[in-house]
């Protein structure tokens, strides 16, 4: 069984010595306790930063995500000095081994606590459903051991989305790859297989035997008891996580007193709007990032749910209550190639 990696990247002080180099931390978050000290030079090993306000971006990938494809959006954050810590939940968790990930997320937390990031403001940066599974147990976690880590804000990158069979199906063809051929008939068996322990799940809770549903459906994120500010990012060519599924989980939390940024980008495909977007991409996280920061975005100060009526429009409605905002990204923004 494959363990969860995690890669932290620290940008010392420009006035420092040696500051042209990163810090560059590898480890298993089932080896909590081991420095790997061996896989770094002694000159890299610093940890002294005269800043000690600086953010932290927990980057959380999407299933299948390899690191090297995950470093690109970390480097966004890398370049402007902020601290980065990136993992991704091995397939095998995501889909069939559940009862790995409460585990998982109470041991990032740990990380984030052993590293000394918990007293930087923390932002997370979610890439689909993949991430936001990890995410769930991230934030379950700190509910059950009131970690008082500072979380500011939580990015959502092409999700949350139901639990869809169709999206199963994409979703595991994306991950294979190769030859049509094989893949869409193994897709195919692995998605039958899939769904029928989706079915034997709901039934288990359903009678009291196993409480997962909590365990393997991000989209219960929608009543997470946590109120910091969410951006989403996504798009109307999705075709794994359709943007109705986002603008719904968005709204829900807007009722919930949450501070809610809706960026919809008209035309990239799933977790693809930093290939095509760059420069609106890298706008938007760091604004929203600085915004959270300074604290111009506010948590909510009570979990009071506002129920508007028939008549009332969600999007670009605010009050004392309910606070959403709608932005939409046009092709003729797309970043030019170079």
């Amino acid at each position: 069984m494959s363990d969860l990696n995690y890669h932290i990247v620290y940008r010392p002080n420009p006035n420092a010595a040696n500051s042209d180099k990163n810090v560059s931390i590898k480890g298993d978050i089932y080896d909590t306790d081991k420095k790997n000290v061996a896989e770094l030079s002694r000159d890299d090993f610093v940890f002294i930063y005269e800043d000690n306000k600086k953010p932290v971006i927990v980057l959380l990938g999407w299933a299948g995500c390899q690191d090297k494809y995950l470093a690109k959006y970390s480097a966004i954050y890398e370049e402007r000095s902020f601290i980065t810590l990136r993992c991704t939940a091995p397939v095998e968790y995501l889909f069939l081994r559940h009862d790995k990930l409460p585990s998982i997320g109470r041991k990032l937390l740990n990380i984030i606590k052993e590293r000394n990031l918990d007293e930087h403001p923390i932002i997370f940066h979610v890439f689909s459903n993949g991430g936001a599974y990890l995410y769930q147990h991230v934030s379950l976690a700190m509910d059950q051991i009131n970690n008082n880590i500072k979380v500011k804000g939580v990015i959502f990158d092409s999700a949350p989305g139901e639990r869809r069979i169709t999206s199963l199906f994409k979703a595991i063809s994306a991950i294979m790859g190769g030859n049509p051929v094989v893949n869409i008939p193994f897709s195919f068996f692995i998605t039958v297989f899939l769904s029928l322990l989706w079915i034997c799940e709901t039934i288990s809770n359903s009678l009291g035997i196993t409480n997962l549903p909590s365990a393997s459906n991000p989209y219960t994120l929608i009543n997470e008891p946590n109120n910091w500010p969410q951006l989403f990012l996504y798009s109307n060519a999705d075709t794994l996580i359709p943007a109705a599924d986002v603008e719904k989980f968005a709204n829900h939390r807007a009722k919930r007193g949450v501070e809610v940024k809706l960026v919809l980008f008209t035309d990239s495909p799933h977790v693809k709007h930093y290939a095509i977007y760059r420069d609106v991409y890298i706008n938007t996280v760091c604004n929203f990032i600085n915004d959270c920061s300074s604290e111009k975005l506010n948590p909510a100060k009570n979990d009071t749910e506002y129920n508007p009526t028939s008549n009332d429009s969600l999007l670009g409605y605010e009050n004392s209550f309910l606070k959403i905002t709608k932005q939409v990204i046009l092709p003729i923004e797309a970043t030019a190639n170079k």
